[in-house]
């Protein structure tokens, strides 16, 4: 184990996480084929080792450190581009079913490659736009925890992400420094589509002190029928 590796072992204890070698083996595996494929195509702006570890792995796993993953067996993961959140915290928490959504195709396949290499079992990956996977059976109203990670404003969000949970489960939304606008903003959308919210929390990336927040909205019944509304019409008019 090298310093890079010993590190965010050692951040990980402090929040009760404690990794076997097989998993770190799986995270350093992620990392070489993230930074491989990325000089084909673009993955991550993020390509040195440390920042990996910090800004993309950690971070990811962040979600279980306010929301109990032994309470959640399905993730619907919205627009993961490199797989951020939710293969990280596959690799970590291996019981969990995972579907990814994804608009590019390109996406998908190294999110494919990647599954394959590492091993993972239990993961589906869907090129699709969201707002038209989730009006499929298999998908509405159905998972326990859906998650996003800096893909678009809340109100958005709510509805990419609020119509694959299922009446009960959760919605964590990532977001970086500034959310109490885009939580005001979103009132209409979560209302629109049965999303309570929860709790705001904050804490601080290690090394670099950023700011990060997760948003942790209910989803309180089913969602009505004409949500979402038909591709591109989320982001172009959103519910605010």
């Amino acid at each position: 184990m090298d310093a890079v590796q010993q590190q965010f072992t050692e951040l990980l204890k402090e929040k009760g996480i404690e990794l076997t070698e097989a998993q770190l083996h799986q995270f350093e595996l992620y990392y070489r084929e993230l930074v491989e494929w990325n000089e084909r195509m673009n993955l991550t702006g993020i390509t040195e080792r440390e920042q990996v570890y910090v800004k993309h792995f950690y971070d990811s796993l962040s979600v279980s450190f306010f929301i109990p993953m032994e309470h959640i067996r399905s993730v619907a993961d919205i627009g993961s581009g490199a797989g951020f959140p939710s293969i990280p915290l596959k690799i970590v928490y291996p019981h969990l079913h995972i579907t990814i959504v994804d608009s590019l195709n390109k996406r998908i396949q190294f999110l494919t490659h990647l599954g394959n290499t590492l091993g993972l079992t239990d993961v589906r990956f869907i090129h699709g736009r969201a707002e038209d996977v989730a009006r499929m059976p298999e998908h509405r109203d159905r998972y326990d925890l859906a998650t996003a990670r800096a893909v678009a404003r809340l109100a958005v969000l709510n509805e990419f992400c609020l119509p694959f949970v299922k009446s009960g489960g959760r919605f964590a939304s990532m977001k970086g420094q500034d959310v109490q606008a885009e939580l005001e903003e979103a009132a209409l959308s979560l209302k629109e589509l049965k999303g309570k919210w929860n709790h705001t929390y904050r804490f601080q990336l290690p090394l670099e002190e950023s700011t990060r927040h997760i948003i942790d909205i209910e989803k309180t019944a089913s969602t009505p029928k004409k949500y979402p509304r038909k591709s591109g019409t989320p982001l172009k008019t959103p519910l605010v």
